[in-house]
């Protein structure tokens, strides 16, 4: 493999978060003995399980021809939508979501897998509807295709109900029609539409009383401090206990006493906080923007749509994500159930994480080969817009 066709700063920042996260995991875990059956250790396996086959799926898509990616786009879309309907029809409830599918020795989330699914069907379809026409200006037939691909996975995720996917998603298909050059006036109309459809849905009652407790809790932590505000307050008191250079791994009092629910998954975010303190929680975080830098820089250099579009789709997944998922351990975003990418427990979420680096190195490689045999003093081509 020529070096210069691999994005180091990705891979090791993608690499760094995976390992930490494997680390907070295990102290998040070890001590709570109802979860891990006295076996301190087991989550710590379980989780290097999930490193290891999502660096092999990582590499798999890496090295799948650019040709052949775009060819199996429309089974992956197809297989996520297979798998979203089988979480309705026979998935597991926890939470108040039906969202996994158990396979006996550990489950799946089609949710997370759906994200990256709607990114490069979205991007697929741009691509086919433009490639080849000599303005490629997008047009409302374009916007139109674009947003019908990403509402089936939407409709089926809504009804779950999973309101932090769908969340994510819909920012994730805002950010890709903005990479896509919609013009800024319709963006402002979807904008405002989705807003129109929150409020409807709010006043409609088609939240359930979880979903609308966790909303309350958001704007007054104090309202329910034992119910729905215990995970703020709790995640704000764990953070807080870490100061500048934190308490130290495997001896923050919050994490190891167990009063941060879902901190292993969730709130994994507060481990870091406590036990690394401001400085360590502040690194995995400029380690977060460094994966949505090379992202953003990656979808900049190439000159294939398909590439570039999808890029800068998964950059506004992770970015929306990470954004959501730490915020709502600060107490500054509503709680509403979204893994921490690279550093939250569980197989779903790793493997979609990993796979959508595998997808970035390779449309890195790609536009580096395409660079490499471009004469020197060839004109390179610039979309009319």
């Amino acid at each position: 493999m020529n070096p210069r066709r691999v994005d180091w700063l990705l891979l090791g920042a993608a690499g760094v978060l995976v390992t930490v996260s494997c680390l907070l995991v295990w102290s998040a875990t070890s001590h709570r003995d109802a979860l891990t059956g006295g076996d301190g250790g087991m989550f710590l396996r379980k989780q290097l399980v999930n490193v290891v086959i999502g660096l092999l799926l990582m590499a798999v898509v890496w090295a799948t021809d650019h040709r052949w990616l775009r060819i199996v786009t429309p089974l992956v879309y197809v297989g996520s939508i297979g798998g979203l309907a089988l979480v309705l029809t026979s998935g597991e409830t926890i939470n108040g979501s039906r969202s996994w599918i158990d396979l006996g020795g550990m489950s799946l989330q089609p949710s997370e897998f759906a994200k990256l699914a709607v990114v490069i069907a979205m991007a697929l379809v741009l691509a086919e509807r433009t490639e080849g026409r000599w303005r490629s200006r997008v047009g409302v037939g374009d916007v139109v295709a674009m947003l019908l691909v990403a509402a089936v996975p939407s409709a089926l995720i809504v009804l779950q109900p999973d309101l932090g996917t769908t969340l994510v998603l819909s920012a994730t298909v805002f950010g890709v029609l903005a990479a896509a050059g919609t013009p800024r006036r319709w963006l402002a109309l979807l904008a405002a539409g989705a807003v129109t459809l929150a409020v409807t849905a709010v006043t409609a009652g088609v939240l359930k009383a979880y979903q609308i407790d966790r909303f309350m809790a958001f704007t007054d932590p104090g309202l329910d401090p034992k119910g729905a505000g215990y995970n703020v307050q709790q995640a704000r008191i764990a953070i807080g206990n870490g100061g500048l250079f934190g308490q130290g791994l495997f001896h923050g009092r919050s994490t190891q006493g167990g009063f941060v629910p879902e901190q292993h998954t969730d709130f994994v975010f507060t481990v870091a906080g406590e036990e690394l303190g401001l400085v360590g929680a502040g690194l995995l975080v400029a380690l977060l923007g460094v994966v949505l830098w090379r992202a953003l820089r990656i979808a900049a250099r190439t000159d294939d749509l398909f590439g570039r579009i999808a890029a800068a789709g998964i950059a506004c997944w992770f970015g929306f994500q990470a954004f959501q998922n730490v915020g709502m351990c600060l107490g500054i975003m509503p709680v509403t159930g979204v893994p921490l990418p690279f550093l939250s427990y569980g197989g779903s979420s790793m493997f979609a994480s990993l796979v959508a680096v595998g997808l970035l190195q390779n449309i890195h490689a790609r536009s580096v080969r395409a660079t490499e045999r471009r004469p020197v003093d060839a004109p390179r081509l610039i979309a009319v817009r």
